[in-house]
Order: C-alpha cells, then sequence, then structure tokens
C-alpha cells in the first residue's frame, strides 16, 4: 500500500511539472507574439489556457482522493497540501499569460512603441523562477527554493525601470499613452508570475520544513 502511495504522489510531481512547463510556454509565446508582432501563435495559447484549468481540475481531485485514501503522515499531508496549493498558482500563471495576449492583441493594432528589451528579460527570469520552485518541490529542495525567492527582487527593479520609462515617454508624446500603458500591464502581468513562482517557493519550505514564511523575513 505503501509503496502504491509512494507511486501515486510521483504522478502527481509529473503532472504538476507538466502543468508548470506548459504555462510557462504560453507566457514564452505570449511575449515573443509582442516582441515579433505576430499573432499567429495566439490562438494556441488560448487552447493552451484549456489544458491549463483541465490539469488544475485534475490534480485537485488527485489530492483530496489520496487526502482521503491513504491518510497521509504529518510529511506527505504537508506535501499534498502544498501540491493543492502549487496547482492554483500554476492555473493563475495560465491567467496571466491569457492577460498578456489580450495586450498583445492591442498592441498589433498600433506602430511599435519602441524596442522591448526589458520586457523578454522579465521573461526570462520569471519563468526560470517558475521553473526552479517547481524542481525545489519536486526535489524537496530548501536551498533551491530560497534561491527563487532572492530574484523577486531583481524582477521587481526591471518592472521599476519598464514603468519609468514608459512614464518618460507618456509625458513626451501623448500619444503613446494607450501604448504605453498597455506594456505596462505586461511588465505587471510578469512581475505576478514572479510573485506565483515566490509563492511556489514559500510552499516548498513548508511542506519541507513545516515553516510558513509567509509575512515574515526569512533567515
Amino acid at each position: 500500500m505503501e509503496r502504491h502511495f509512494d507511486t501515486e504522489l510521483d504522478q502527481l510531481k509529473q503532472q504538476l511539472l507538466k502543468m508548470g512547463a506548459l504555462a510557462e510556454a504560453m507566457v514564452d509565446a505570449a511575449v515573443t507574439a509582442l516582441v515579433e508582432r505576430d499573432a499567429g501563435q495566439l490562438e494556441q495559447i488560448y487552447k493552451q489556457e484549456k489544458e491549463v484549468n483541465g490539469l488544475q481540475v485534475s490534480i485537485d481531485e488527485d489530492c483530496l482522493r489520496l487526502t482521503a485514501l491513504y491518510q497521509p503522515t504529518a510529511g506527505d499531508l504537508r506535501f499534498l497540501l502544498g501540491a493543492s496549493k502549487i496547482n492554483t498558482e500554476l492555473e493563475r500563471l495560465g491567467d496571466q499569460a491569457i492577460n498578456i495576449c489580450e495586450v498583445v492583441e492591442k498592441l498589433l493594432q498600433e506602430p511599435q512603441l519602441k524596442p522591448l528589451i526589458d520586457i523578454p528579460k522579465m521573461v526570462a527570469i520569471s519563468t526560470d523562477m517558475v521553473r526552479d520552485s517547481l524542481n525545489a518541490f519536486v526535489e524537496r529542495n530548501v536551498d533551491k527554493a530560497r534561491a527563487v525567492l532572492m530574484q523577486d527582487d531583481q524582477l521587481d527593479d526591471l518592472k521599476d525601470k519598464i514603468v519609468a520609462e514608459l512614464t518618460e515617454f507618456m509625458a513626451k508624446d501623448s500619444g503613446s499613452v494607450n501604448r504605453a500603458i498597455q506594456l505596462i500591464l505586461v511588465a505587471r502581468s510578469l512581475e505576478r508570475i514572479g510573485d506565483h513562482a515566490t509563492n511556489i517557493a514559500e510552499d516548498v519550505i513548508f511542506v519541507v520544513q513545516g515553516r510558513d514564511i509567509r509575512h515574515h523575513q526569512l533567515d
């Protein structure tokens, strides 16, 4: 029975990794569509959202079933609670990708405001954070989770830089206001993706150490 439970936990991990990879791909494709000014990828992203939503339902059902069926001890129960919370964070990642898609659709109807340099950097950092936080969960690796938490400031700094630059554009040219605001929305979505990765990293520390570090300074 115990061996079968471990197998089911491994399958749950793989489902979370699949969901995370799908959400990462959605975010990357949405920003690529913006940078390359190519709306051809957007339809696929909307289809992928349905797959992410389906995985969320399936993973939640598995967490509940495993809890009821095996009545896990404290460590495994924390793992299942963490998996359920991470599942929600990953679904919200998909939502952020859709938010970016909706902005891209608007921006592609207007001339490009400026070459995009820092937004792709935000994508790279935020998706790395998501990937590393999920690997930390699967590996129960607290050090890797802490490293994700340290990256959040870098992402916030890039967002602040983008907002400052675009605010300057708006001050100089009223015709740039709508496009600048839309780009700021993209930066904020990417910042939120980093926040979701941070939440996952905090869940890893809870699962492994039984410590809830939300709202507290990490020592």
